[in-house]
């Protein structure tokens, strides 16, 4: 190995670690020497499929961490051991690509947040689609000032059918459902454009119909407890609203579109929530008024053959070397990470909530 790799290690060898690994194997300037999992076996058979005889296998973090120098981990685990591994690879000098959502409580978001700012490591968080340059032109459009002062957002997303399985479906092991699969990418999005206003309140509910039904989710309904829908109205700084809604399975294809009220004009997004920009369904609209006319800009998506998950690993990979910010920092994925909690705690105390971020 040359002395100029970075030495890299993944906690949690299940499913999308083998996205993380897909994407180091494609960058030159790293190797990965080591892996860990609960599940014994699970790492060395991990490493064998990916034909990497020479990375080390281990049956806990502590363990990898202690053995193994390491200058940054990939933690792939499930959402209810993201602040702990997390915490332990910061404490042990290594940088840190987080996969979303940051964790599940505001108590783990804090202590994710503290052991960043003792170690003096940076933690970037796994939103790649980020990267999309449709997202990318969406934030250039709301941050240009063409829509003026934004009062009301509306997004969501989901699947009519699109209950996974494994650890996402049980609280114990992911705390929530569709709210951390897919959820915090679609309050990214525009919490992202906005330049990631302060939450202040949440009113929410959230529900449980398709999971625990065994003839709608027969593969795991007698192990499911998390949300498979959820919707929510949330109060932002600077007088934004945002209408929020994310499902996992309904009697619908869509939740909406997505857009952006201004005083000056209004941006609506095709399909809700983001999706795939390719090109063939739907676009972006911009509503405005020009020389006393009413009038309607279309804006194509953009279509792009970029691998999101490999440029999010490339970024963070290029921020530990060359001693850059985290490209997703902590800093702004708190507010996303306050939002998901307290959804959670208004749809299970059936009130609004205020929001509250301890200081770091």
């Amino acid at each position: 190995m040359s002395d100029k790799k970075l030495r890299i290690g993944i906690i949690g060898t299940g499913g999308i670690a083998g996205a993380h690994m897909r994407a180091y194997l494609q960058l030159d300037n790293v190797e990965v020497l080591a892996g860990c999992d609960i599940v014994p076996g699970r790492a060395k058979a991990f490493f064998e499929r990916f034909e990497q005889p020479q990375a080390l296998a281990f049956d806990s973090a502590e363990e990898m961490l202690q053995a193994v120098q390491l200058d940054a981990v990939s933690v792939c685990t499930y959402n209810q051991a993201h602040a702990v591994c997390t915490a332990a690879a910061l404490e042990a000098g290594c940088h840190v690509l987080l996969e979303k959502p940051l964790c599940v409580t505001m108590e783990q978001a804090m202590e994710i947040l503290r052991a960043e700012k003792r170690s003096g490591k940076i933690v970037s968080v796994g939103f790649q689609p980020r990267y999309d340059p449709n997202s990318l032109k969406i934030k250039e459009i709301v941050q240009s000032g063409e829509l003026g002062q934004i009062y009301y957002v509306q997004t969501g997303g989901g699947r009519r059918r699109g209950i996974p399985g494994g650890t996402f479906i049980e609280e114990r092991t992911a705390g929530m459902g569709a709210l951390g699969d897919i959820g915090c990418y679609g309050l990214d999005m525009p919490l992202n454009a906005l330049g990631y206003p302060k939450p202040l309140t949440v009113s929410a509910s959230k529900f449980g119909v398709f999971g625990p039904n065994p003839a709608l989710y027969p593969a795991g309904a007698d192990r499911f407890d998390v949300d498979d829908f959820a919707v929510a109205l949330i109060r932002l700084e600077g007088g934004i609203t945002l209408d929020f809604r994310m499902s996992w399975a309904m009697h619908l294809d869509t939740t909406g579109a997505t857009f952006f009220l201004g005083d000056k004009a209004g941006l609506k997004v095709l399909p809700a929530g983001g999706g795939a920009w390719d090109g063939t369904v739907g676009g972006m609209t911009l509503f405005h008024d020009a020389f006393g006319l009413q009038t309607e800009t279309p804006i194509p998506y953009k279509q792009h053959k970029l691998n999101l998950f490999l440029e999010k690993v490339r970024d963070f990979v290029n921020a530990v070397e060359n001693g850059l910010p985290a490209p997703i920092p902590t800093s702004q994925i708190i507010y996303n990470q306050a939002i998901i909690s307290g959804i959670l705690e208004s749809g299970r105390l059936g009130k609004e909530v205020e929001i509250v971020i301890p200081e770091v």
